[in-house]
């Protein structure tokens, strides 16, 4: 069996507004969890809660995702600083 070798270079990753996206996807976990408060009851009589208690979850996971995109986000443009300023990191 021969060795699959690439025929073309990958793109490069897309950049974009990573931080906002992250920021608006918990706002909108967050918004449906509180839009579903008022179905709570249909929820309980039908052995579903899981579905109110799923976007606070998804709420919670893009809290951490938030932290984990600004600290990103900082460490790239302290890089491209460095970058610029012709001084190299210190070595870890």
């Amino acid at each position: 069996m021969a060795k699959w070798t690439a025929k073309h270079e990958a793109p490069e990753p897309l950049e974009g507004p990573v931080v906002g996206t992250v920021v608006g996807g918990t706002v909108i976990w967050f918004v449906i969890f509180l839009a579903q408060a008022a179905f709570y009851g249909w929820f309980a009589d039908r052995d579903l809660i899981w579905w109110y208690w799923t976007p606070l979850a998804g709420t919670g996971l893009g809290l951490i995702g938030i932290w984990y995109v600004r600290g990103r986000d900082a460490a790239l443009k302290r890089h491209a600083a460095e970058q610029a300023a012709g001084t190299s990191p210190p070595a870890a």
